[in-house]
């Protein structure tokens, strides 16, 4: 997928959209520098561990310096590897930047983080028992996304479709782009809930419930934070 401009450019400069791509890839470039146990000791500090954090609810003491409540936020900025905050980065710049021109950027700001605390809060609920850190920005960028099909969906995203040795690119209203990332992870969600009541066993890896529910909670909280304040007339993609 690549970024599609319009004859309209964009109004302010996205200085919030630079600085959380900035802070995403200079904590990644950290992470690069730790050994594996190190790694290990530093997701399970910052990330969201589920059941820590279902006992942190119940009033249970976790015996951990970073607060579990804390850890909804910190999460956002922790990824898996190079294609993990790759695309979490490239979806952001190419969305976040309109939702910021609408929303202005201290209360995108806000509606980014709240996001992620939300999608992450998604997950949890499905995996309350889980041992498996949960990290990304993926469900606060979801949650772009989710005001951005509101906003916008008429405009146009260049994406390229590989087939075998060819790459035709395609305009694909945005409606469509993103409604049908949206099913992906929802219908996703649910192959995993199935896939573990009958093994009866964890699932790891990616977490389909954070990106449905960032998205959901994307397109509840951009229109209660102004994202139809007029204050532009279309976007530009990128």
């Amino acid at each position: 997928m690549v970024p599609l401009r319009d004859e309209n450019p964009i109004k302010i400069t996205p200085y919030v959209t630079y600085a959380l791509i900035a802070i995403n890839v200079f904590v990644f470039i950290y992470e690069l520098t730790l050994a594996g146990p190190q790694l290990d000791g530093f997701f399970h500090l910052f990330a969201v561990v589920p059941r820590e954090l279902t006992a942190s609810f119940s009033g249970i003491t976790v015996n951990q310096p970073v607060p579990e409540a804390v850890t909804l936020v910190t999460s956002q900025f922790l990824h898996a590897g190079f294609m993990h905050v790759g695309f979490n980065m490239l979806f952001l710049w190419i969305f976040g930047n309109n939702i910021e021109e609408e929303l202005g950027g201290f209360n995108y700001l806000v509606f980014y983080l709240i996001c992620g605390v939300l999608a992450a809060l998604t997950q949890w609920f499905f995996s309350a028992h889980s041992a498996i850190p949960s990290l990304g920005a993926s469900g606060a960028v979801a949650g772009v996304m989710g005001a951005y099909i509101l906003k916008f969906p008429d405009a146009k995203v260049v994406t390229l479709i590989p087939l075998g040795f060819f790459f035709p690119t395609f305009r694909i209203p945005a409606v469509f782009f993103l409604g049908f990332w949206f099913l992906e992870q929802a219908l996703n969600g649910l192959t995993m809930l199935e896939a573990q009541s009958q093994v009866g066993m964890e699932a790891g890896g990616v977490a389909y419930w954070a990106h449905a529910g960032g998205f959901i909670f994307g397109a509840i909280l951009g229109p209660m934070l102004g994202l139809f304040s007029d204050k532009s007339e279309r976007p530009s993609v990128g």
